[in-house]
């Protein structure tokens, strides 16, 4: 897999300042990839760059440190300003900043839940504000004949199979537990997958040893592990079928109805309300 053509592509990595996301940088930047470090401040995402070029021994006009604090949303649209006024032309988006929900209910200063907007409803505004950027073609690469589209590969979690979203109470106000609301963040997620708009797929990594392995298990596998598992739906030799959902490298079906179109219409029209954005 080492030698699959990165050279030219340009990916961005939410949460990528540790654990799986910091892993899936630092193995895209080693096989040639322009990787946009996106952290939750200026200062870890400037951290995290310099001990890539520091420990990774990568070049540093290949990872450029990006910042927005996901649980708040006027921080998203300004990080994607910058990505399309930088980087006009995006190949990977790679969704995999998330949180593990607080014990007690807890809601941003937009209005919502915080793991559903740090997880599923900021990755929404970001994909659709970078959605022109994930679609415009490359005239560079057009006239070699390669692939154009752009991808986004969302990190998803085998506990969006436990989950449900709330559509009348999504921020779950009247009933809250950290389980189900984590659960329903990776839920909507996954059936975000399936938008049309843009070519997506949904994965989950395994059960790594980052911050989130209480949530699963006592002990899991490397965050490298996971991240190769990320790193490999990058690649444009590798096609997708929009909306997939990948357990590691094994391509198995979501949950039930999680690519049902209705769902994905009715998530969508929930999300541009709870972002205030029409997509």
């Amino acid at each position: 897999m080492s030698d699959f053509p990165l050279s030219s592509r340009t990916v961005l990595v939410t949460g990528a300042t540790a654990g799986i996301g910091y892993e899936t940088a630092k193995q895209l930047a080693a096989r040639g990839a322009t990787v946009l470090v996106h952290g939750r401040t200026a200062e870890d995402a400037q951290a995290a760059t310099d001990a890539l070029v520091a420990t990774a021994g990568l070049p540093a006009e290949r990872v450029c440190a990006f910042a927005a604090d996901f649980a708040r949303l006027e921080e998203v649209e300004a990080m994607a300003a910058r990505v399309v006024a930088e980087h006009p032309h995006l190949d990977v988006l790679v969704n995999n900043a998330a949180i593990a929900a607080p014990e007690r209910h807890t809601v941003t200063a937009d209005g919502n839940e915080l793991a559903f907007q740090v997880n599923f409803l900021a990755h929404y505004l970001l994909t659709s504000l970078l959605e022109r950027a994930l679609t415009m073609g490359n005239p560079q690469r057009e006239a070699r004949g390669e692939d154009q589209g752009g991808r986004v590969i969302n990190v998803s979690s085998s506990l969006h199979r436990s989950g449900s979203i709330q559509w009348s109470d999504p921020n779950r106000a009247r009933r809250y537990s950290r389980l189900a609301a984590y659960a329903q963040s990776q839920l909507a997620l996954t059936v975000f997958a399936a938008d049309p708009r843009v070519t997506a797929v949904s994965v989950h990594p395994g059960i790594c040893d980052t911050a989130l392995l209480p949530l699963y298990a006592h002990e899991g596998a490397t965050p490298a592990a996971g991240a190769a598992h990320i790193v490999r739906l990058c690649d444009p030799s590798v096609e997708l079928v929009n909306g997939a959902y990948y357990d590691r490298d094994q391509r198995v079906d979501p949950a039930p109805g999680a690519t049902e179109e209705r769902t994905v219409k009715r998530l969508n029209k929930l999300a541009d309300v709870l972002v205030g954005h029409s997509a």
